[in-house]
């Protein structure tokens, strides 16, 4: 049984061999048993992972850059820059002042028995004061600057500096009172002389009755009888210049001081006004005569006084 079908297995290999095998010549059929037919399965081709996914970063608030414009051909980009605000600078007040050097002078006279006796020694630092009595556009500065308002102009007076500055920027600045000469000053960073300092620098070490000497001149001053009635430019009178160069410590307009009206040390004269009530003012003004233009002679007024010959300079 087992030969037949061993047979016919070698038949069924010969019939399929003829019908597969190329047209060769046919070679002798071999006695050797032909081995069991095992049937070999391709080896697949391995299929690569897919590649892991990049992760994407997380979003984020930042804008997105536009893009930059490229310049045409030959055309230099300008970079934008925002302009740099600039503040106009503050109006000044130019600053003219002349030296006064430190050391003794007298103070006062011994000619008659009025508030400026007896004659004493003075012994001052060194100091500087204004050349010119303040102007009205000097003053019209401060105002603008600071906003401030004068004695008069808050009582709503109809007269006040304003009025006499019209067409007159060079003449000395007058309907001011003491507190308002005091806040000019101080916002200079200086401030009214005292009476000792005002009268040094009017009258020199050399002790003069008048600024530019002993004996008067009319043509040196702006007084009465110059008879021009009003004020007149600061500086206008050069010849009447102090022994330091101060102008119009004589005439044009009288100048407040610092200082309380009292009595000299030693004096006799009595006066209902001494004592601190009254501040003290000097060097007279374009309406008085010679004898009121002497650099000794004192005035005085309340601190709230403003009137059309007055007026007022710095020390520092």
């Amino acid at each position: 049984m087992k030969r037949t079908l061993f047979a016919l297995l070698i038949i069924l290999a010969l019939v399929v061999g003829c019908r597969s095998a190329p047209s060769e010549p046919t070679a002798a059929p071999s006695t050797e048993p032909l081995p069991t037919a095992v049937k070999i399965r391709p080896t697949p081709t391995p299929v690569p992972p897919p590649p892991t996914p990049t992760p994407l970063p997380p979003p984020t608030d930042t804008p997105v850059p536009e893009p930059t414009a490229t310049p045409e051909p030959g055309e230099t980009p300008v970079p934008t820059v925002p302009p740099t605000p600039t503040e106009e600078p503050a109006p000044t007040v130019p600053e003219v002042m002349v030296q006064v050097p430190a050391g003794p002078f007298m103070m006062g006279t011994n000619e008659g028995s009025g508030d400026d006796t007896p004659a004493h020694e003075v012994d001052l630092p060194p100091f500087e004061i204004d050349q010119f009595e303040v102007s009205n556009k000097d003053f019209a500065v401060f105002v603008q600057v600071t906003g401030y308002k004068t004695y008069l102009e808050n009582e709503r007076s109809s007269s006040t500096w304003l009025k006499y500055a019209e067409g007159r920027d060079n003449h000395p600045v007058v309907k001011v009172s003491w507190n308002d000469a005091v806040a000019y000053c101080e916002w200079l960073g200086k401030r009214l002389p005292s009476e000792a300092e005002w009268e040094k620098a009017a009258r020199g070490a050399e002790g003069y009755i008048y600024p530019w000497g002993n004996e008067f001149d009319v043509q040196k001053t702006n007084g009465k009888d110059r008879a021009i009635r009003s004020t007149t430019a600061v500086g206008s009178f050069p010849d009447g210049a102090s022994p330091y160069g101060a102008m119009d410590m004589a005439g044009n307009v009288w100048e407040w001081t610092a200082d309380w009206y009292q009595g000299y040390p030693g004096s006799t004269f009595q006066s209902d006004y001494y004592g601190e009530k009254f501040r003290v003012l000097r060097g007279g003004g374009w309406f008085e005569t010679a004898d009121y233009l002497r650099t000794t002679v004192r005035n005085a007024n309340t601190d709230t006084a403003a009137s059309d010959d007055v007026g007022f300079r710095c020390v520092r």
